[in-house]
């Protein structure tokens, strides 16, 4: 009795430890997926108002605006394309690397850039808005240098597995017009079997009459051709053949003449009224 109730006591706390980290793990998840939205909301929000800054805005406020919109656009364009082809191509895992040094230093420009937005001297941003400039146009441009060498690197990868792949139905077409080699990439005239010109000569039928012994035929030069004998048409012996070497004809017997056998029943006579 005390180890079923030892049992059910392990049972439950496994069950509520179970459940415990079940949720904390739905809670974690829940949570992630907020936050992810969140940002993604303020990203958006940010986004709009930059762009909204950039084109209602001029001077420096615009400029700003319009430096930190064509870096964050460059940033997480290469970051996308990057992470994409990193599920497919393993060794893009150092130019990830290489893009989180780069992203770096985005970052360190976009929290500068956002700092002299609210900075009062306009005409000190104004001064260094030269150096701004070139510093983004040089992380923007390494940026784009990554991007666009992952997108050559994917689309030299597909155009070679095109290639192959025409290759291998070319060779798979000719293969199934072997009957015809002419204008057919890819198809061997060797495996194409010869026929003949011309069709082989039927077997001639045998001559009637054409014997061991058909002297008498070559005798007159003439072949014979041949007949279906008649019924009822005894034939004559030949030149050189008797009678007795003639083929004699078979008869059939008469019932009358039969003999009786005593297992044989007797004919019983028809009796008429």
């Amino acid at each position: 009795m005390e180890a079923a109730i030892l049992i059910l006591a392990l049972l439950f706390v496994a069950f509520v430890a179970l459940g415990v980290y079940v949720s904390v793990k739905a809670i974690g998840a829940a949570k992630r997926g907020v936050e992810r939205t969140v940002t993604q909301a303020r990203r958006t929000v940010e986004e709009t108002t930059l762009r909204a800054k950039s084109f209602g805005q001029g001077g420096v406020a615009g400029e700003l605006a319009q430096l930190r919109l064509s870096l964050r656009t460059s940033m997480r364009a290469t970051q996308d394309a990057l992470h994409a082809g990193a599920a497919e191509d393993a060794s893009l895992s150092e130019s990830l690397a290489l893009f989180r040094r780069l992203s770096a230093h985005g970052h360190e420009l976009d929290d500068e850039l956002k700092r002299l937005e609210r900075e009062p001297d306009r005409a000190t941003v104004a001064s260094l808005l030269p150096g701004l400039r070139e510093r983004t146009e040089r992380i923007s441009r390494s940026a784009e240098s990554l991007r666009w060498a992952a997108r050559d690197r994917a689309r030299k990868f597909a155009d070679d597995d095109l290639d192959a792949l025409s290759l291998q139905i070319d060779v798979e077409a000719g293969a199934l017009r072997h009957w015809s080699g002419e204008g057919v990439p890819g198809a061997d005239m060797r495996d194409v079997p010869d026929v003949p010109d011309t069709a082989p000569e039927p077997a001639s039928w045998p001559e009637a009459g054409r014997t061991a012994g058909a002297g008498g035929a070559a005798g007159h030069g003439v072949a014979s051709e041949q007949t279906w004998p008649e019924p009822g048409a005894r034939s004559e012996p030949g030149p050189g053949h008797t009678v007795a070497e003639q083929p004699q004809a078979i008869t059939a017997r008469d019932p009358r003449q039969q003999t009786s056998y005593p297992w044989q029943k007797n004919t019983r006579p028809e009796t008429t009224n």
